[in-house]
């Protein structure tokens, strides 16, 4: 490809050459985090632009580089609509733009809202491996969303031996169609919808809130068994009293700190950050001590790293070259200004 070539990549071409890939996926994201945790990257922080007429709606950006082994740059543009759901489409809309770091060049366009949705679920994954949740014998799901459902993906890719998962939803109608799309997917897989929040949390050994609170509605994980992993994916559902309670891991402290997050809340509220035991990338590399304490309960929150984005966003554009997917759009750059013609004005 030429350098003023950009390559395009659709919604099911993505689709189809992450197909399968979930271990290499995992991989990636893991690599990913390493670099980061060695400090080669560069993580600015995710800008929010809001609707004043409208606050549930946002549209994020979130750039970043990352060096080590990939060395690519770019930017993720998602927008989270909730009231998409209502009418029937999906909550979240992205795109990618990968940059060459060598000279700053845009080289590919990628539908996103895949690559971030499996990026997520991935990270997720990683982080349960890595804490010890993958030994549960009932997972736990808040949440009966996209997000959730690509975790199991993930999830059973990692720990083939997973067998019985609870559900909670406040929309019933969402926990039943969540339950029968599993099902259909997994079908090695047990569903059972809880009852309620503290039946699930009783009863799960690993936890994954996927949802879309703004505020904190859980108080106590009092109920749940010692050692219980919580992916806390949506960032919002513990309360200040919950996060000081157990032993929190995040993807980047900084980052977690903001718009927010039940970290936030609980920095806000005594003044420090000395609650977070490490980030993820800390126990990748080995450079963090591990838990004291084996009986309290694991908390991973991640903000969500560009840097993530751009590792799976390279993926895919490899893959896609080895399968021949994608559609490039020739000379999409202009020709060099000192290589142009002048134009004479008469």
């Amino acid at each position: 490809m030429r350098e003023r070539d950009l390559t395009i990549l659709s919604g099911e071409e993505v689709a189809a050459v992450l197909a399968g890939q979930e271990l290499v996926i995992v991989e990636t994201v893991k690599k990913a985090y390493q670099a980061h945790g060695k400090g080669q990257s560069s993580l600015p922080h995710s800008t929010f632009l809001n609707f004043p007429d409208d606050p549930a709606n946002r549209i994020i950006a979130l750039p970043s580089y990352l060096g080590g082994e990939m060395k690519s740059a770019g930017v993720k543009w998602i927008a989270s609509f909730p009231a998409n759901l209502k009418e029937g489409t999906d909550r979240a809309s992205a795109v990618l733009i990968l940059n060459s770091p060598e000279n700053g060049r845009p080289k590919a366009i990628l539908e996103s809202s895949i690559i971030s949705a499996r990026r997520t679920a991935a990270s997720a994954a990683l982080a349960a491996q890595t804490l010890g949740g993958g030994k549960a014998r009932v997972v736990g799901l808040m949440g009966c969303g996209l997000i959730n459902f690509e975790i199991v993906r993930f999830l059973v890719a990692l720990y083939p031996g997973i067998r019985q998962l609870m559900l909670f939803d406040l929309d019933l109608t969402s926990a039943n169609f969540f339950q029968a799309k599993c099902a259909d997917v997994f079908p090695q897989l047990h569903f059972e919808v809880a009852p309620d929040i503290d039946t699930l949390l009783r009863q799960s050994s690993l936890i994954s809130f996927a949802t879309t609170s703004g505020k904190p509605y859980v108080q106590s994980f009092a109920m749940c068994a010692p050692g219980t992993v919580v992916l806390h994916i949506s960032l919002r559902d513990l309360a200040p009293e919950v996060i000081l309670a157990s032993d929190n891991v995040v993807d980047d402290v900084d980052h977690v700190c903001r718009a927010g997050t039940s970290i936030h809340l609980t920095e806000q509220q005594v003044g420090n950050r000395n609650f977070i035991r490490c980030t993820l990338a800390d126990l990748l590399n080995g450079t963090a001590e591990p838990a004291k304490d084996e009986e309290r309960v694991v908390v991973f929150s991640p903000f969500g790293l560009g840097i993530l984005d751009i590792a799976l966003g390279e993926l895919v554009l490899q893959l896609a070259g080895k399968k021949g997917c994608g559609s490039v759009i020739k000379s999409f750059l202009p020709s060099p200004w000192r290589q142009t013609k002048s134009t004479v004005l008469a």
